[in-house]
């Protein structure tokens, strides 16, 4: 499976940018949970703590406070739209509207 990662307009990977900023053990743990995503595709993610947040998005839960944020498309691409670490009890609705909007631009034929 191919696994693609939110780029500003610019070029900048948002998503990887975030992923080097968090500490060694949870950056392990999302590069395992990345290759796993790449080398077994959907089934992996049968492994994951995941959860659907509306539609198509839907969230990987790692480490705790991690949080990835994803649509798929068709079975062959995933698209991570977002990165954070949970403040709160829960995903806070500024993250999940940021992650809302980015996959509502990829629908409306914007590319990530």
């Amino acid at each position: 499976m191919k696994v693609y990662t939110y780029r500003t307009d610019s070029g900048k990977d948002l998503i990887e940018g975030y992923l080097k900023s968090i500490p060694d053990r949870e950056r392990a743990e999302s590069a395992a949970i990345l290759n796993g995503l790449t080398d077994i595709g959907l089934d992996a993610l049968t492994e994951l703590n995941t959860r659907q947040i509306d539609g198509k998005l839907w969230e990987i839960k790692f480490r705790r406070h991690n949080r990835l944020f994803y649509i798929i498309i068709g079975t062959e691409a995933l698209y991570i739209v977002h990165a954070c670490k949970k403040q709160k009890g829960k995903a806070e609705k500024k993250d999940i509207d940021k992650a809302k909007d980015r996959a509502n631009r990829w629908e409306a034929g914007n590319a990530i």
